[in-house]
């Protein structure tokens, strides 16, 4: 190894050195991304609120539902031998995520269908989320809406003073969610939201048959972040003091940083046959490669094209015909390989170039009538000619006979 090289390999080392040891100390970016996982420590993570769910819903069991979809979790738990039959299980439903339609990986359509066949049995559901599957809302004639950018909410308190008068001032990641419209008649407001100027809606109890729905649009009051900041945990106490006592099975599938696939091979590894097909035909092409690698054909060699002779034939006796001042056989000699070309390409009679010819000429070729009429006229005008052309004649019409044919 030369000294040159060496030293530019010490160079290399050195300056990987100094970029290693200049950014040991940079820190971590703050990932604000609002997961809503119960692992993730980041400030919109739930990985607090997991570790303290028990102190915060005291004296009761608490079953996390991480493995199955609501309804596979509920339907597994349905007994259809009496008459109208029942559940094994009784207590609250409870799901904390961002969005509750089916892409965010929360709950889906037959799932919100089982669940309101859970609540009629005299079982509860407590959702929060910015916005709920549409079916939900239909189904409980309620509608929901967001206020715009500038509107910003400054704070949220609950409709009951005696479960807590205080206003909490969470404005960080607080979405401008809210409850348009409700069914003053059956429906309980149990929080609002807002600032000075205004107050909207956002936790309500909705009856469902025997049971009830305890809706909620905030769900950043259960994150790392405001379960650690100042008082906003007594905000999430005073939310969760709702929560009917008794057993309560938190659904978390979504929240333990599992996320649906967007892989277009999703529902081909789904299925078993179509999933075997496709090891199998990866299988059978490794081994047609591996075995296929040493008998490749050999590099074709590039071979270039044999010179045109008779182009530089022609070009040669041009030159000399040029040179020798011949420019009257020099025009008869292009003017048959005009009428050669016109021949062969358009298939017209040459042996008289009159007005039919020129207009069978211009239908055939597309060319401009006035070009081929100018060609002709100095074609015919040539041939009258007795007395030896000049270079001018040559030039005029070679420049014809070129916008002719190209």
């Amino acid at each position: 190894m030369s000294k040159s090289i060496k030293i530019y390999i010490a160079i290399l080392v050195l300056v990987f050195a100094l970029i290693l040891i200049a950014g040991r100390n940079d820190q971590k970016p703050i990932d604000w991304r609002p997961t809503y996982s119960v692992n993730d420590k980041i400030p919109y993570g739930l990985y607090v609120f997991d570790k303290e769910i028990n102190g915060l819903l005291k004296k009761q069991k608490i079953e996390r539902v991480s493995a199955i979809t609501p309804y596979e979790f509920l339907d597994s738990k349905y007994i259809p031998d009496t008459i109208e039959g029942k559940y094994k299980i009784k207590g609250t439903f409870f799901n904390i995520s961002e969005y509750g339609t089916s892409e965010a990986g929360t709950i889906d359509d037959q799932s919100i269908t089982e669940l309101f066949y859970f609540v009629s049995h005299g079982n509860n559901a407590f959702l929060s989320m910015k916005t709920f599957p549409q079916s939900l809302l239909d189904s409980l004639k309620i509608e929901t809406n967001t206020s715009f950018q500038n509107e910003n909410i400054t704070s949220v308190w609950l409709a009951n003073k005696k479960v807590n008068p205080k206003k909490y001032a969470i404005t960080e990641e607080l979405g401008n969610y809210y409850f348009s419209k409700i069914d003053t008649l059956t429906t309980t407001v149990l929080g609002y939201q807002g600032n000075k100027t205004k107050k909207q809606i956002n936790f309500i109890k909705v009856p469902y048959v025997n049971g009830y729905f305890y809706l909620h649009t905030q769900p950043v009051a259960f994150t790392n972040y405001h379960l650690l900041k100042k008082d906003h945990y007594q905000y999430t106490q005073s939310v969760l003091s709702y929560v009917p006592k008794g057993d309560v099975f938190w659904y978390t599938k979504g929240q333990n940083n599992e996320s649906i696939s967007d892989s277009p091979w999703r529902y081909i590894l789904s299925q078993p046959a179509l999933r075997w097909a496709l090891y199998l035909s990866l299988i059978g092409i490794l081994i047609f490669v591996i075995f296929n690698a040493k008998r490749k054909q050999r590099i074709v060699p590039i071979l270039k094209p044999l010179p045109n002779l008779t182009l530089d034939f022609t070009k040669t006796i041009g030159n000399l015909y040029y040179q020798e001042g011949d420019h009257d056989n020099i025009i008869d000699k292009k003017i048959i390989y005009f009428l050669e070309r016109i021949r062969n390409e358009y298939l017209i009679d040459t042996t008289k170039l009159d007005d039919d010819f020129i207009k069978k000429l211009h239908h055939k070729s597309g060319k401009e009538e006035t070009d081929i009429r100018e060609l002709v006229f100095l074609i015919n005008e040539h041939r009258k000619s007795y007395h030896g052309s000049l270079e001018e004649d040559l030039i005029r019409i070679n420049n014809a006979i070129e916008k002719v044919l190209h």
